[in-house]
């Protein structure tokens, strides 16, 4: 909040994935710091294969549904973070699982918390290097997460009255499934993106606007050390707010 605070920004969403551990204290911060704060999510889908990364946002973070399937998602990752780790160690990368919980603390555990511990205990030089050599889709080390349809996530999502937006889509590649996505309940799409080159905003916005959906963007940052990705870039119009509310209208 501090960061959003430094940068100017008008509104934020920590979008952490299947967890919402930063509210109610970033709704608190944001009011002090005359920051408007959207309650958000980030939640994992599969469909033939394919990881597809959905967000909620303005979720309702008591909704006891989505409690209870969220707290079922982190004990998955629990699980899942500690078998990576037992792979990991099986190939002679002698990683401690307590350097991991010590940098996830009482967030949900992803890989990102693996690889910045490996990169703590000196196992790896760079967090890229992590992904690439020892915890990517493709390496011996790596558990699947605990799978759901796409359908299954936009309906948890409307459940905690939240508006799902399809996150991402030129890095995931699902172009002729968005329609299918639509039919089956998705309201917006993540045009603006750190990986999303000036020609996939403008044909991401074309869509959203020929379907009747909102459009919202993010940096995708996770911390300073996860790459290059800087907080706030790029940069995001208010009306990508304001869009968000006009579904969220039509939803109530």
């Amino acid at each position: 909040m501090d960061a959003a605070a430094a940068r100017g920004l008008a509104a934020i969403s920590i979008t952490d994935h299947d967890c919402t551990d930063a509210y109610p204290s970033a709704l608190d911060l944001g009011r002090a710091m005359g920051i408007e704060v959207i309650p958000g999510v980030e939640l994992s889908s599969e469909i033939h294969g394919i990881d597809i990364h959905i967000l909620g946002y303005y979720v309702d973070f008591d909704n006891p549904v989505f409690i209870a399937k969220l707290r079922e998602m982190k004990e998955a990752r629990f699980v899942r973070a500690r078998k990576i780790v037992s792979n990991l160690n099986k190939q002679g990368i002698d990683l401690r699982f307590d350097t991991v919980l010590a940098i996830a603390g009482e967030g949900a555990i992803g890989r990102p918390h693996i690889a910045s511990a490996m990169q703590k205990e000196e196992l790896v030089f760079s967090f890229r290097e992590a992904f690439d050599k020892y915890i990517g889709y493709d390496s011996p080390a790596y558990v699947e997460k605990l799978k759901m349809s796409p359908k299954e996530v936009f309906d948890l999502i409307k459940e905690a009255g939240g508006v799902p937006v399809l996150a991402h889509p030129g890095v995931t590649g699902v172009d002729e499934r968005i329609q299918e996505f639509i039919r089956e309940g998705l309201l917006g799409i993540e045009i603006s993106h750190s990986e999303h080159p000036d020609a996939a905003v403008r044909h991401y916005l074309k869509m959203c606007k020929k379907n009747g959906l909102a459009f919202t963007g993010g940096s995708d940052f996770h911390s300073a050390a996860h790459g290059k990705i800087e907080l706030g870039v790029p940069r995001v119009a208010y009306s990508a707010v304001e869009s968000l509310k006009d579904k969220l209208a039509g939803l109530r």
